[in-house]
């Protein structure tokens, strides 16, 4: 798949006139290169899909340049029994753990309950600057991981929201991208939730506007998102875009912070994790890479 300069992008901007604030998010290369560590069956693909742009739209929001968003969707039976999506300094990672017997039965387009049946979704925002974690989980209720994003604001923080993603999966690699547009929250150039008025015009103008936005339109990689935003927004007095940031892959896995963590063990223990050959092998689950570490080098060290 050829993608154009268009991609893995994520765009901030706000509509001053209604009280609103967005990101677009698009991804090509990086979600394939992630994608790529595991032979994931194209359901799959497109659920990790839809989680990475989730994380990239939320984590894009967080002010603190070190700050990690993460995102996390799980059940104890379903047939996904764990989906992970993080973000931190403009670098995503994901994956997905799943029973692919039970998937096959599922069909070719599963539904949300389908895959999870009764689970939830954790979103974990931890500030790297004061070191605060802040966390909201919230059942997997909807039609998409979307929609369930949109309970978590709504429950969780008061601020109503849409976010639209759209998938795109191909022979040759997959596309994704996504919307996000929220009310301003109390506090914010002095304005009040929505929730101690009956009637808001000028959120309900831009829902309006939102759904007339088409999956084609978001995953057209040839559509400059600034293109996209005039589109959608024209006739607004104002469209202000406040930062573009650059996507890239990011796995932080470490060799000396995972042999730092096995030698915690004890002597007896690591023997016990290791192989016949006297190895320990650790695998990353975000990257598949494999970390041999020999016995006798604990010794060394």
């Amino acid at each position: 798949m050829t993608f154009s300069a268009n991609v893995d992008q994520a765009l901030g901007f706000t509509i001053p006139s209604r009280h609103v604030r967005g990101r677009i998010v698009r991804l090509g290369p990086v979600l394939n290169d992630v994608l790529a560590a595991h032979d994931y069956p194209p359901q799959i693909e497109r659920l990790l899909a839809s989680g990475l742009v989730l994380a990239a739209l939320l984590g894009s929001t967080l002010k603190d340049a070190g700050g990690q968003l993460t995102l996390q969707a799980q059940t104890e039976n379903g047939v996904v029994s764990l989906l992970v999506a993080d973000y931190k300094a403009g670098e995503l990672r994901g994956y997905a753990k799943f029973d692919a017997d039970r998937l096959a039965e599922l069909g070719a387009d599963p539904t949300l309950f389908g895959l999870f049946g009764k689970g939830y979704l954790a979103i974990t925002f931890d500030q790297a600057v004061t070191g605060e974690r802040y966390q909201g989980i919230v059942p997997l209720d909807g039609e998409s991981i979307a929609q369930a994003a949109e309970h978590y604001f709504f429950q969780s923080e008061q601020i109503p929201s849409i976010i639209q993603i759209a998938t795109r999966h191909e022979a040759d690699g997959c596309f994704a991208a996504g919307m996000l547009l929220q009310h301003l929250p109390e506090g914010e150039v002095g304005r009040e939730r929505l929730h101690v008025r009956h009637d808001h015009p000028e959120w309900e103008h831009v829902q309006a506007l939102a759904i007339t936005l088409k999956d084609e339109e978001l995953t057209d990689d040839m559509l400059p998102l600034t293109d996209m935003l005039w589109r959608l927004f024209h006739e607004e007095q104002e469209v202000r875009v406040t930062e573009s940031s650059v996507l890239a892959k990011g796995c932080r896995c470490d060799l000396d912070h995972i042999r730092d963590v096995i030698g915690r063990f004890s002597e007896q223990e690591r023997a016990e994790m290791a192989d016949e050959c006297g190895v320990i092998g650790v695998d990353c689950a975000f990257c598949s890479r494999l970390f041999p570490l020999a016995l006798d080098s604990f010794t060394r060290h």
